[in-house]
């Protein structure tokens, strides 16, 4: 569907070069919804205004279905982008504009038909739950509605693909869990393809298939989500989870436990989140499993579960038989005892 080769870009501002983005390769497919996470000034906002040409690529090749943007001539690209959707941070509606014709507006200078917009309109306001605002201005609306009305005027092109530049990070908590959910049912409805820039990790958590961490304009990591969040392997991508985080311990109840080779991370994934695993260990081995903190939330539809646990009694033997039977019940476990110390933290 969507697919980037060695892309880059580079800026000249008088005598400095300025690399925004530097060889990424992604490819994204149809009908997922696709998160590149970093922090600020990592290139995510370049990276998705090359998507549909906004900003060329100063080398490599973006392609979509196939067909490489650079070889379009200006109608051909123009027919593209119409198939690509975007929403922004800053919503980009026009103030003097009623909601119905900020989702009209760019309709009419397409030439579609009265009739057309009019059914347009009404069924995209329908899905973003605005129907009864389409006569109030963008000034009468909250945060979260003006998103909707966003969302709505860039499915009014009705496109394959929807780009989302940090159509989050404005909104409160409450407001953002419910446009999440919006995007998640416009991709499940409407099978549109998301791919979205963000740098709040909750969001590619909440809804995101596949997930790229982006640092200094370079991908350092990129895979499934429940695979980067359980395995992440760069260190980037490790500190941006919050995977060395710890898990609020007390520094002094950490330090107990330095050396005592009992020390584990357990992460459940799915199904496994609800089992009495640890409840088994203490029946069929001879140790006492001491749970010091734990949480549980959800990798898009999967329940993901962490807990910090040290076991006490027993002989290595018996833990190292303790963790294979854990291991065998589909639980992540690692051993975490050589990493604790004083003012560190674990994972």
């Amino acid at each position: 569907m969507i697919e980037l080769k060695n892309v880059s870009k580079v800026y000249q501002q008088k005598k400095r070069r300025i690399e925004a983005v530097k060889e990424v390769s992604l490819t994204i497919e149809k009908g997922e919804i696709f998160g590149v996470v970093g922090y600020s000034g990592a290139g995510k906002s370049t990276l998705i205004r090359m998507i549909n040409f906004l900003e060329p690529p100063t080398t490599g090749e973006i392609s979509i279905n196939g067909q490489n943007l650079k070889e379009l001539n200006k109608k051909e690209l123009l027919l593209t982008r119409r198939k690509i959707g975007m929403i922004f941070q800053g919503y980009n509606l026009l103030s003097t504009a009623t909601v119905y014709e900020n989702i009209a507006k760019p309709l009419k200078l397409e030439g579609v038909s009265k009739e057309v917009i009019a059914k347009r309109v009404d069924k995209y306001l329908d899905l973003v739950g605005l129907t009864d605002r389409k006569d109030n201005y963008p000034a009468q609306l909250s945060g979260g509605q003006r998103q909707r009305v966003a969302i709505a005027r860039a499915l009014a092109h009705e496109p394959e693909i929807l780009l989302s530049d940090e159509a989050t990070s404005a909104l409160d908590p409450e407001t953002t869990e419910s446009i999440l959910a919006l995007l998640t049912k416009i991709n499940q409805e409407l099978g549109i393809t998301i791919f979205l820039i963000t740098h709040e990790i909750d969001v590619v958590q909440r809804i995101c298939d596949r997930v790229a961490v982006m640092e200094d304009g370079k991908i350092v990591e990129a895979g499934p989500v429940i695979d980067l969040f359980t395995r992440p392997e760069e260190e980037t991508t490790k500190r941006f989870i919050g995977a060395n985080d710890g898990y609020n311990v007390p520094e002094d109840v950490l330090a107990a436990y330095k050396g005592t080779g009992r020390l584990v991370q357990l992460q459940f994934i799915g199904d496994d989140a609800t089992e009495p695993v640890l409840a088994k260990v203490a029946k069929d081995f001879p140790l006492c499993p001491n749970i010091l903190s734990g949480n549980i939330g959800y990798l898009k539809e999967k329940r993901h579960g962490q807990l910090l646990v040290q076991f006490a009694g027993g002989t290595e033997q018996d833990f190292q038989a303790a963790k294979e039977y854990i291991k065998s019940q589909g639980v992540i476990i690692e051993d975490i005892s050589g990493d604790l110390g004083t003012g560190s933290s674990v994972r």
